[in-house]
């Protein structure tokens, strides 16, 4: 059962929320339909660890969707009409002009999620895929949102770490860092348009960072902050709004995910953003034997997702006589 209800609306930019309910006697085979922009979806509340190993739970969000460009359209607007950030697309169409797509070509969106199977908090941002994850209960299952971000650059790299949130400010002030004091000729700078922090701020911790809007929506999805971490004006609103003082922020490094639809197995990779992996290759093959997976996967379908690193969920099940569908 699948319920929309429109959010925001502001010319061209349309943001509408899903809710999948996903409870074990409800699910399909297959991710069900969410052809919306905001994705909030329930799924089994129990432990994803033992559930992977006994493929009885749903680990997989969303469909990939299609669209078709219109003339006058970039890959940024269609990367925010669709709740993705730019490099969701600059990956999958590295050799498509973002500002001249072709009109009238069929673009698959990635609009399909493999949850981070580190979520120990309410809210999890994993760095390689620059998106962030919110999760909450609910009476009967836990509810999961998702959401594009753009981080740190390369000099200047979002951490890792746990954090717990320590201030919400609407209109925020921004003390601007010392390093780039000399550039704005201030040391604070008022709310306004042309303060980077947009309308909203989420402290995190005791630290200097935090999650914000922004005055410059197609930063969003790239690595363009001194750290913190930007969402675009229409999904920080609401987050800040759910959001409570005290719950606990995980920003993670998994470039590499694995979750399960029924009995089978999908892979998600995502491009060493920070350089931070001393073996891309070996560390995706721990993780798949860590869960006991590698029984089930064709070796040449997971190998090929490493390769590619476009951010796609991808079945690399062993084919029907040889792999899961057998064990039924």
């Amino acid at each position: 059962m699948t319920f929309r209800f429109s959010l925001y609306r502001n010319h061209k930019w349309l943001v509408i929320a899903s809710f999948i309910f996903l409870a074990l006697g409800m699910l399909s085979p297959e991710p069900a339909l969410a052809a919306s922009a905001a994705h909030s979806y329930s799924f089994p509340d129990s432990s994803w660890e033992q559930d992977i190993q006994s493929m009885k739970t749903r680990t997989v969000v969303g469909i990939p969707e299609k669209h078709t460009v219109k003339d006058g359209e970039t890959l940024l607007d269609i990367a925010r009409d669709y709740s993705l950030g730019y490099l969701d697309l600059k990956r999958l169409y590295p050799d498509l002009d973002p500002w001249l797509p072709p009109v009238g070509q069929e673009l698959i969106l990635p609009r399909q999620w493999v949850l981070p199977a580190t979520a120990r908090a309410d809210i999890i941002i994993n760095l390689p895929e620059l998106r962030l994850y919110h999760f909450s209960k609910q009476k009967t299952a836990s509810l999961v949102q998702t959401f594009p971000v753009g981080l740190g650059s390369s000099e200047k790299p979002t951490p890792v770490g746990i954090f717990a949130v320590g201030e919400k400010r609407k209109t925020p002030y921004w003390y601007i860092p010392e390093s780039l004091q000399e550039k704005y000729k201030q040391k604070v700078m008022a709310p306004g348009p042309h303060n980077p922090l947009g309308d909203y701020w989420i402290g995190l911790g005791h630290s200097s960072y935090g999650l914000h809007g922004t005055n410059n929506p197609w930063s969003v999805g790239r690595l363009a902050t001194n750290g913190c971490v930007r969402l675009y004006p229409e999904h920080i609103r609401p987050l800040f709004d759910q959001v409570e003082m005290g719950q606990k922020v995980q920003l993670i490094y998994e470039p590499v995910k694995l979750g399960i639809v029924g009995r089978k197995v999908y892979a998600e990779a995502h491009p060493d953003i920070y350089n931070l992996m001393e073996d891309y290759l070996y560390s995706a093959y721990q993780k798949l034997t860590a869960l006991g997976l590698s029984q089930y996967v064709d070796l040449q379908k997971f190998r090929h997702v490493l390769e590619e690193k476009n951010g796609m969920p991808v079945n690399v099940s062993k084919s029907t006589q040889e792999g899961l569908e057998s064990n039924n």
